[in-house]
């Protein structure tokens, strides 16, 4: 029933917003995912004391070369984001999504002050202008942004529907994108793509004063209820923040979302298992093992809906396995410098000198999750309760 009314409401409100996002940056993840672990390997390689005291570069300076090939590698999805969203998003608004990746690469060319570098080039009276009808405009690039790209491959698809409509189709072909491009290019660096570096920045600066200011508490409090937003969807617009927070890792230092969760899914694969220690019954057992194993390794669905709802308590354990695991996480000040498996394998996206806090993390949700599904548990007639939550569905069918 639950489930039908998120069906309903997805194509309208704020679930159809965050079914937009998803669309958006899925498809996009692996090219964050992939620049984010060659981020995560750099830091391995420069860090000082992870293996030694000096960092493996410093111990054996031939491996100096590939260290910068590896950052070069690194960097470029980042610096070159709104490429990446531009082509996603205008296809996802309905437009050419190749006029939107042009538009991406307009706004972090070279030409331009470095996105990264505007606010020193701005204190420090440094960032050139153009004067485009007695307007001053700035010469401010967008590398690394993601809520002015997003907005701006908005406003193109808008803008190239309405050319569309009312180009006759013997020139549509050549003047539809020339007007596209130069409206939405004048519109971009005189008003939506200032306005909108606003809003990111106020939306980042928030993030991290959320974060700074509820510490253990807040992290605690979403580890808490990471599971329950699975359930609705919501977490599907969380890649839309960590990709803004790891795109500017400098000033964030990375995404406190995907340590929880990550701790989040363990919880859910660590109830699973103690699932499997409860029952006697060898079908459920089985799907007890797998599915405890596929959510260890970040894959939740078959442990949360298959075998956790099912029997209530082993969610509720979960909950507060995440949410124990999300006090340390806050406590030590975990952070992710790339996206990755929100699983025990996680620790590859973990910046180097929280890689040990973040595994204690992992222990505490498994260990907490775990025995208290287990300690419960044994009160309870759990295949049981499985078996007649697996035979209402049939009755259902029959009954239709």
């Amino acid at each position: 029933m639950f489930q039908s009314i998120i069906l309903k409401k997805s194509k309208q409100g704020f679930v159809g917003f965050v079914n937009m996002l998803a669309d958006i940056f899925v498809p996009i993840i692996p090219a964050i995912v992939a620049a984010g672990l060659l981020m995560a390997l750099h830091n391995v390689l420069t860090a000082p004391h992870l293996f030694m005291a000096s960092s493996l570069v410093a111990a054996y300076p031939n491996m100096k070369g590939f260290a910068a090939f590896i950052n070069v590698l690194a960097n470029a999805p980042f610096a070159f984001l709104p490429v990446l969203i531009g082509f996603s998003a205008t296809k996802r608004f309905g437009g050419n999504p190749f006029l939107g990746a042009a538009m991406g690469m307009m706004m972090v060319s070279p030409a331009l002050v470095s996105g990264y570098d505007v606010s020193t080039a701005l204190a420090s009276h440094q960032l050139a202008y153009w004067h485009i009808l007695g307007m001053p405009v700035a010469q401010a690039g967008y590398q690394g942004s993601v809520i002015p790209m997003l907005a701006v491959a908005w406003l193109l698809s808008k803008i190239e529907k309405w050319c569309h409509r009312r180009i006759p189709e013997a020139l549509d072909y050549t003047f539809t994108p020339l007007i596209t491009i130069l409206v939405t290019g004048l519109l971009t660096f005189v008003i939506v793509g200032p306005v909108m570096r606003d809003v990111s920045d106020g939306l980042t600066n928030g993030l991290l004063w959320l974060y700074q200011t509820s510490g253990a508490v807040g992290t605690g409090v979403l580890g808490l209820l990471y599971a329950p937003l699975v359930i609705t969807g919501l977490h599907q617009s969380f890649p839309a923040i960590e990709t803004q927070l790891i795109a500017n890792v400098k000033q964030t230092g990375g995404s406190f979302i995907f340590p929880i969760a990550s701790v989040s899914n363990i919880a859910q694969g660590a109830a699973a298992l103690a699932v499997f220690f409860l029952t006697k019954d060898k079908k459920q057992r089985g799907l007890a093992s797998s599915a405890s194993m596929s959510a260890l390794l970040g894959v939740t669905e078959p442990a949360m809906f298959g075998i956790n709802l099912k029997l209530k308590f082993p969610f509720v354990a979960s909950m507060l396995g995440s949410g124990a695991a999300g006090i340390y996480l806050g406590l030590t000040h975990v952070l992710a410098v790339s996206l990755g498996s929100n699983s025990v394998l996680g620790f590859i996206s973990i910046a180097t000198q929280s890689i040990p806090a973040f595994l204690i993390s992992c222990v505490i949700s498994f260990a907490v999750s775990f025995s208290a599904t287990y300690v419960y548990g044994r009160r309870q007639e759990v295949t049981e309760v499985l078996r007649t939550a697996d035979e209402q569905p049939k009755e259902a069918v029959a009954a239709n």
